[in-house]
């Protein structure tokens, strides 16, 4: 297992690859998010983007699964702390293969809790066509190593 200390600041780490499911799009947005581009393919076609789009909280939630299985999931993890600066920032389409990133942004031991420390980083999915779609940026408590 790594700990805080095993990480670089500016450290940069691939995540991996997901296919956006068109039916998985429909059944997310029916149940949290059902707008009519999400749920309706007459609508959705009549819509700015033409076509029926996965969520933007769908689209951060196959962020979050790539980050916990090709990285996060390496660390003594403590939970999280928060995000921010969540940006959807161009349609994600079913079909579309998606690849996920992190940068490390900072790696902060507590000044209250010396067990431990705030991991933060910049997420980022990028579409087939190398166009960025979906950045955050996140904070998750990192157990220090023992002494």
């Amino acid at each position: 297992m790594r700990y805080l200390e095993d990480v670089r600041v500016g450290e940069s780490v691939e995540l991996g690859r997901v296919v956006v499911d068109r039916d998985e799009v429909i059944a997310f947005a029916r149940r949290y998010d059902p707008q009519p581009f999400h749920v309706d393919d007459v609508a959705a076609a009549q819509s700015p983007f033409g076509g029926v789009i996965a969520s933007g909280w769908h689209t951060g939630a196959m962020f979050s699964r790539l980050c916990v299985d090709g990285f996060l999931s390496e660390f003594v993890n403590l939970g999280g702390q928060g995000f921010s600066e969540v940006r959807f920032l161009a349609p994600v389409r079913p079909g579309d293969e998606l690849r996920a990133s992190i940068e490390v942004l900072e790696a902060r031991p507590s000044k209250l809790k010396p067990d431990r420390g705030t991991l933060t980083m910049l997420g980022t999915l990028r579409d087939p066509d190398d166009r960025t779609v979906f950045t955050m940026r996140l904070s998750v408590r990192i157990a220090r190593r023992p002494e």
